[in-house]
């Protein structure tokens, strides 16, 4: 399952819709063949940030979080 997808179906289904506007954003530029690498490196931490707070405001679950996050870190950093 491609992460962005993984992201979608972590969230709870009552904050869907408003974490995959913010989402969009970011998996334009990461998945976008000719972004520069400090641009992908920047956007996937702040990705990354993006996930933590969801999990920290209990949106994601902490197990879903870990995996999101390794799976930032190995395509984009």
């Amino acid at each position: 399952m491609r992460t962005f997808d993984l992201i979608r179906d972590a969230v709870l289904p009552e904050f869907r819709e408003r974490v995959a506007d913010y989402l969009v954003e970011y998996e334009t530029v990461l998945i976008q063949k000719d972004t520069d690498a400090e641009r992908v490196r920047d956007t996937a931490n702040q990705l990354r940030g993006y996930l933590r707070g969801l999990n920290t405001t209990r949106v994601l679950g902490m197990a879903l979080w870990e995996e999101l996050d390794r799976r930032i870190v190995e395509n984009w950093l």
